[in-house]
């Protein structure tokens, strides 16, 4: 398949699908939360789905190298991998689906404001920063009351999910800043997986029993999460990636969250007041705006 200059009807139906697969992979932690403890099952998914994407990567000839002065920001990267998922995980254990969609996937700004300040050329422009200030609100606004909260403690669900997107933005710009970015995707994501595995184990020593209330099922999920979610759907993201203009992918990124919520509903019955709704379409707006690029006139 060819280089696109535009998102073609395979790239829409293959990016709405890849949204709600994420939309549908919150819900999936949250249901093995209850089986597994949160940042064993976190830490035991990287493990599990590692050698599945080398394998991947193997099998399509992508660069696997550590000697491309990539080392160290890919060790970097991993640990903030190691962050991102244990506070996402943890928080699911807190907060309901719905309102972590909204909090997680504010990852577009904390980009837009680390590159603002840190990658020449990549200032917030008047339409970014609109974007910026109405995810801020929609943040506040689904801050400011909790109707129906998951547990007593659901506040803390709703933090560390922001914690989780702030590292997550991180590491993507460490990607920008670094030689992480003269790696193939596929290694980007050997270097988290591999570092966050091991040490997601070892962290989950200090939460508690790693086994819950495991039943069959757990496992089913579990397995479809590693193998079809982050080794498989991750690599396919990436295969995208190389074929359509990220800028364009990007505009894309407002659908996870509403999956996330509406998936939240669908399965788990969660209860979604006026407030949260507001939330997520100030958002959604916001992600939009802040991942537009503008259109270079031709000469």
């Amino acid at each position: 398949m060819e280089r696109k200059d535009h998102i073609d009807a395979f790239g829409a139906a293959s990016l709405i699908g890849f949204s709600a697969l994420l939309g549908l992979n919150q819900v999936m932690i949250k249901v093995v939360n209850s089986g597994l403890q949160p940042v064993f099952q976190a830490g035991l998914r990287s493990l599990v789905a590692l050698p599945v994407l080398l394998l991947f990567a193997i099998w399509m000839r992508r660069k696997i190298s550590v000697s491309d002065g990539s080392l160290l920001p890919g060790l970097i990267s991993g640990l903030f991998f190691t962050g991102e998922f244990v506070m996402l995980f943890v928080a699911l254990d807190y907060t309901s689906v719905a309102r972590a969609s909204i909090f997680f996937y504010t990852m577009p700004f904390w980009v837009a404001v680390g590159a603002h300040f840190l990658i020449p050329g990549e200032r917030l422009t008047s339409k970014r920063t609109t974007g910026l200030l109405l995810a801020i609100v929609g943040v506040i606004l689904a801050l400011s009351q909790n109707e129906t909260p998951a547990t007593a403690y659901a506040f803390i669900g709703d933090a560390l999910c922001l914690i989780g997107a702030m590292m997550w933005a991180a590491i993507a710009l460490t990607a920008r800043l670094s030689k992480l970015n003269r790696s193939a995707p596929e290694m980007q994501l050997i270097y988290q997986l591999a570092v966050s595995g091991p040490v997601m184990i070892l962290l989950a020593f200090s939460f508690g029993p790693f086994i819950r209330d495991i039943e069959p099922h757990h496992w089913i999920i579990f397995s479809f999460q590693a193998v079809f979610v982050v080794a498989a759907g991750f690599t396919f993201w990436f295969w995208l990636l190389s074929k359509y203009p990220a800028s364009d992918m990007a505009s894309f990124g407002f659908l996870a969250p509403v999956f996330g919520v509406g998936f939240g509903w669908l399965v788990l019955s969660e209860e979604i007041g006026l407030r949260l709704v507001a939330a997520l379409l100030l958002v959604g707006v916001g992600i939009v705006l802040v991942n537009r690029k503008p259109k270079v006139r031709p000469d």
